[in-house]
């Protein structure tokens, strides 16, 4: 079970990618996070917090990749923003 609002991001918009070898860059990162703050009706903490968490939740050499609505959700955002 999820204890913060941190450790539910992780579980419901990451998981492992041990076949690509690369991660979410941190603008991608904290952009998944904001959109799944938008669907969950939450409030987006600061940046400087989030990664204060993230460097205690995440191994530095971990390969993360988006899943869930919040993937798609950023994505969709991300992809308007580039039209």
């Amino acid at each position: 079970m999820a204890h913060s609002q941190f450790d539910q991001f992780l579980q419901e918009s990451t998981c492992p990618d041990h076949e690509s070898g690369r991660t979410l860059d941190n603008d991608t990162l904290y952009g998944l996070y904001t959109s799944w703050c938008q669907l969950s009706q939450r409030e987006p903490q600061a940046e400087h917090i989030f990664w204060a968490a993230m460097s205690q939740r995440v191994n530095p050499d971990q390969c993360l990749r988006m899943t869930g609505p919040a993937a798609a959700d950023y994505i969709i955002c991300s992809y308007r923003a580039l039209v």
